[in-house]
């Protein structure tokens, strides 16, 4: 059940995304296209879970145990880097029709504080591995949920009479700020 509650509460009540306003940049940058916001939600969610599963190996049986936790961040980041840059290749060969789509957006997951903050987390809360995997799990799919519905809401605003002046990232912003109000309606409802 706590596993359940961890999942259910980094998915919706601790989005990073609507609630903490981590990884913006990707959010608005792919969320024009669902197909590619699609894509992208499968890409972040598979570097957060690989690159906490990794980063809590290393932390445990590396750093920790040679006093050397000051590196935590500097290691975390080679890691991300360095599985993102994997993925870059295994992207653009199987897949060049969506490498393509993704654009720079795929090298900036390495720098998405959302990667970046999740193994972060999991080492300051000291999780079990388990714990670790299904905090990252959900943190990719809340990320994967929240670009997926902002994707929807602006496919469906190329067809409605925006004013002029709010068209493009202007109405994006205020879609944001509707889809963070109607998640932080959770807040609170599972204390971790």
């Amino acid at each position: 059940m706590a596993y359940l509650t961890l999942f259910i509460s980094s998915v919706i009540i601790n989005n990073f995304v609507l609630t903490r306003f981590l990884g913006l940049c990707i959010f608005f940058g792919v969320s024009k296209n669902l197909n590619a916001s699609i894509g992208m939600g499968m890409a972040v969610t598979s570097v957060l879970t690989f690159s906490s599963m990794l980063a809590w190996v290393v932390y445990h049986f590396v750093l920790l145990p040679f006093h050397l936790t000051f590196l935590t961040t500097v290691v975390f980041v080679l890691l991300i880097a360095s599985f993102v840059q994997l993925l870059e290749m295994i992207i653009k060969k199987q897949a060049p029709a969506l490498y393509n789509m993704w654009g720079i957006y795929l090298l900036l997951i390495a720098t998405n504080c959302i990667v970046l903050s999740v193994p972060l987390l999991n080492v300051e809360s000291s999780y079990t591995f388990l714990m670790s995997v299904v905090n990252a799990i959900g943190a990719g799919f809340g990320f994967a949920i929240a670009i997926i519905l902002m994707a929807s809401l602006r496919e469906k605003l190329r067809l409605a009479d925006v004013p002029k002046p709010l068209q493009g990232l202007g109405i994006a912003f205020i879609l944001a700020g509707m889809l963070a109000l109607a998640f932080l309606g959770f807040s609170g409802m599972i204390a971790i």
